[in-house]
């Protein structure tokens, strides 16, 4: 069974399942708002998830040393169907700058090039993405593939510099001397002509939302941090190629060392892939002797890495191309290729599905129980309403009379209480605000801007520590005084929520929470992927100025992005937080002014109050089945997948 069949079945269900949830979203966002459930900051919550819905992706990653077969793998798995190499895979070095294949139906297909030269900037590539005058674009001609191919070449371009124009740009170290940068005899050297490059291209998979990322080596690993702190980290499956008659050798386990410490359980959607087995298919040895050649291979590969054997694919990309292209079964299934695609199938999806549903989750939670805590408020005024007008019955209009009279004056009370409730406010929003100054960025561009000067004049590793020490300790003080006040925050509306209930007998609500702890754990987990990459081979023998200068831009982008992500956070919790007792009180106060208008009608027509009581019933049955709505939503939500398919990985595992 092909990728383009398998992967693409579970992405359609995966596609499905999120569309779904696109849709009893909308339908309950406009449920809410017939029911005037509906609040501006409910309504901003829930379209900012429905947008964040349709433009989420799934990404996977190649990343190897050069010469490994990455681009190679790429055509055979992906782009087969055209019958030759699409991808610039030709022997010795190809890829050299970071690529992503991406579809955006909104874009044309075409490449978009970052050049080198922007190395020298302060701007990260995720930034620079957001400026694509910087880019070169070049058309892709979809409709020829030859033509295609020969527009791809252009990732693979080089250019010669100077030495000093290449160290200026971070891309050599005398000390450092490696594949990437062998001197030539007049003093100058090859450098990729650029950094980064985005292919749109209106691939089937690629048209669901699959993301595909190739890596160039070693040496881009460890000169641009943002790459692996980023993009590989982002990856919902990290294909880690090898060549089967090298094993792991010593720079292999370098780039393992980068891509590995950012998978918390490295067993899962990271698979080591021993590529080039086909020079193992030696005609002098019989079949269970290649076999158990692969099998030692793969044995020793697993224990190197530290990974379980099930982690590891034997694979020829080259004759599984081949065997594509010429529909030769026999060579397809013999290269290992459709047991690493049913693998590949299998780790990408449930994961992401599930992030995908602790969002919603989360994003929603304030929104149900408001929803929920308004219902209960209806239900308990209908009640009550028709406990009262069910004592009326066989009374005159007089006593009717009374009883409207004795509810104005509930109302007004409950209006003076508005009132003081008012001036609570005003001291909540003053907590809140100071909350929202200790995340504002201004405070974060102050901490780095410290750091920075710190660093001045000692852009080493070991000043590089130093400042990192600084930075990690000022982020983990403005936790704290974030986490100090939303408890105080959190006290005073417990406390608000408390008065009504005992009051007023509107429902019991618990503040939502705002879990702090969240954003500080991914700062927390960028500390840790930070010291890891400090402490990286590249790292330690490098005191380029440049390459510590572009780690440090690294982390300050990746720490301001978190910083940004708990503001908004808690900007949004701000909002929520008080919406359902602001929610109730407002609701509880509409139910008074139907109470009084309902008994003021009885008064004038005591025949029609029978009528009135099997109103009210009906509303209370419509109240309960309201109920289910939230209900139903969330059965949605959490809804599994369908069932995989029955084919096992064995079932395609190599045949020798």
């Amino acid at each position: 069974m092909s990728l383009a069949h398998n992967l693409g079945r579970q992405l359609r269900e995966y596609s499905d399942w999120r569309q779904s949830l696109i849709v009893s979203l909308g339908n309950y966002q406009a449920w809410r708002e017939q029911q005037e459930f509906n609040s501006a900051e409910d309504d901003l919550c829930i379209y900012e998830l429905i947008e964040s819905l349709k433009s989420d992706k799934l990404t996977v990653a190649l990343a190897a040393e050069y010469s490994r077969g990455k681009t190679e793998l790429i055509n055979a798995i992906f782009f087969s169907d055209y019958k030759q190499r699409l991808l610039p895979s030709n022997a010795g070095r190809t890829t050299m700058c970071p690529t992503e294949l991406q579809y955006d139906p909104e874009q044309p297909p075409g490449i978009h090039l970052l050049p080198i030269e922007t190395r020298s900037s302060a701007l990260t590539i995720a930034e620079y993405k957001h400026l694509r005058t910087h880019w070169s674009k070049f058309s892709l001609p979809v409709q020829n593939a030859r033509k295609m191919a020969a527009v791809l070449q252009e990732i693979v371009k080089t250019k010669t510099v100077t030495l000093r124009e290449a160290e200026e740009l971070g891309l050599y170290a005398p000390h450092m001397e490696t594949h990437d940068s062998i001197v030539h005899a007049d003093g100058t050297i090859d450098i990729p002509v650029w950094r980064h490059a985005i292919i749109n291209y209106p691939h089937p998979l690629l048209a669901q939302g699959l993301v595909i990322i190739d890596t160039p080596g070693l040496n881009a690993l460890g000169t641009e941090p943002e790459l692996t702190m980023n993009l590989l980290n982002k990856a919902q499956a990290t294909l880690f190629v090898l060549s089967a008659d090298t094993g792991v050798t010593k720079t292999d386990y370098e780039v393992w060392g980068y891509i590995s410490r950012y998978k918390k359980n490295p067993g899962s959607g990271l698979i080591a892939v021993l590529n080039k087995i086909d020079v193992l298919w030696d005609q002098l040895h019989s079949n269970q002797s290649i076999k158990q050649a692969i099998v030692k291979q793969i044995k020793s590969t697993a224990k190197t890495l530290g990974i379980p054997t099930g982690q590891v694919l034997p694979v020829s990309a080259q004759k599984g191309l081949i065997g594509k292209i010429k529909n030769d079964n026999v060579m397809l299934k013999k290269s290992g290729l459709l047991a690493l695609e049913e693998k590949l199938s299998r780790e990408m999806i449930p994961g992401k599905q599930a992030l995908i549903r602790d969002k919603v989750v989360r994003d929603m939670e304030s929104i149900f129980e408001t929803t929920n805590a308004m219902i209960n408020t209806r239900v308990e005024a209908t009640s009550h309403q028709l406990e009262e007008l069910k004592g009326l019955v066989g009374k005159n209009s007089k006593t009717v009379r009374a009883t409207a009279e004795k509810m104005v004056l509930e109302k007004q009370a409950y209006e003076k209480t508005l009132s003081e409730f008012k001036g609570t406010q005003v001291l909540l929003n003053k907590q809140i605000e100071i909350l929202l100054d200790m995340l504002s960025l201004k405070h974060f561009d102050a901490l780095v801007e410290k750091t920075r000067q710190e660093l001045q004049g000692s852009w080493t590793t070991a000043g590089l520590r130093v400042g990192m020490k600084t930075f990690f300790r000022g982020l983990e003080k403005t936790s704290g005084q974030v986490n100090k006040q939303v408890q105080h925050i959190k006290r005073m509306v417990q406390s608000i929520y408390n008065n009504f209930h005992l009051e007023y007998g509107l429902s019991k609500i618990k503040p939502s929470n705002f879990d702090v702890m969240r954003y500080y754990g991914m700062l927390n987990e960028l500390q840790q992927d930070i010291e890891a990459y400090r402490k990286s081979p590249m790292m330690l023998v490098s005191e380029q100025h440049f390459v510590i200068k572009r780690f440090f831009i690294t982390l300050a982008s990746q720490a301001r992005v978190i910083v940004s992500q708990w503001e908004a956070g808690a900007t949004m919790w701000s909002k929520a937080i008080s919406q359902p007792i602001t929610a109730q009180i407002h609701e509880h106060k509409l139910n008074m002014e139907r109470q009084i208008s309902t008994l003021y009608q009885v008064k004038s027509n005591l025949s029609g109050l029978q009528d009135e009581i099997k109103r009210l019933e009906e509303n209370k049955r419509d109240l309960r089945k309201q109920k289910k709505i939230a209900e139903l939503l969330l059965q949605q939500i959490n809804r599994p997948l369908p069932s995989t398919t029955t084919n096992t990985i064995a079932e395609n595992r190599v045949s020798v």
